[in-house]
């Protein structure tokens, strides 16, 4: 790639990057069921009720899991990889798109659990307003993944379940989704 191709890319990851973000934040928030009263919450459903909505009455929600917001995700990862693609003049092959779309969709999962538990981890530490919209939303994202943990994996006062978890979100990241994001590109390049 050249110069204007990874400036190009970069400026892509950034913009879907953003976006995918509040379809990723809207499904999470649903899925633990964040406080809907909360003016971040509030926001992000209002940003993305307009593509969900529709979306909404072809794929109903599974369980606590909004299926169209998942579909958004993917779609996103999918068409970001697209047009990176093309940037640099290659025609993709549609399945090493898909799997590539997968791929990029579990790591961006994974990712955003990273930085919410850690950030979740730092307020812990600090003294904030627990009231505040920030804190009520990334605990309410972050803690059901501790949970489990909790008071188990303490030594010295330290309960280091935050830092397992983290840990195991990055292995994840390593060791499932890389991998499927990797495959996915030689498919899609030509390679296998």
């Amino acid at each position: 790639m050249n110069y204007l191709t990874n400036a190009g890319s970069l400026i892509l990851d950034f913009i879907f990057g953003a976006l995918v973000t509040l379809f990723v934040l809207r499904l999470l928030a649903e899925a633990f069921r964040a406080d809907f009263n909360n003016p971040i919450c509030q926001f992000l459903y209002r940003f993305t009720n307009p593509v969900l909505r529709p979306v909404r009455k072809v794929l109903p929600s599974v369980r606590r899991v909004n299926t169209g917001a998942l579909l958004a995700v993917f779609l996103l990862e999918c068409v970001k990889w697209l047009l990176i693609v093309a940037m640099a003049g290659i025609m993709p092959n549609v399945v090493g798109l898909v799997v590539v779309g997968l791929g990029e969709t579990l790591d961006f999962f994974l990712l955003t659990w990273v930085v919410l538990v850690f950030v979740w981890s730092l307020l812990s530490m600090l003294s904030t307003d627990r009231y505040h919209p920030v804190a009520r939303l990334v605990t309410s994202l972050a803690e059901p993944l501790v949970r489990p943990l909790r008071g188990r994996m303490t030594l010295g006062g330290l309960d280091f379940s935050p830092t397992v978890v983290i840990l195991g979100l990055i292995l994840g990241r390593m060791l499932i989704a890389a991998p499927i994001k990797d495959w996915g590109v030689a498919m899609m390049m030509g390679g296998f």
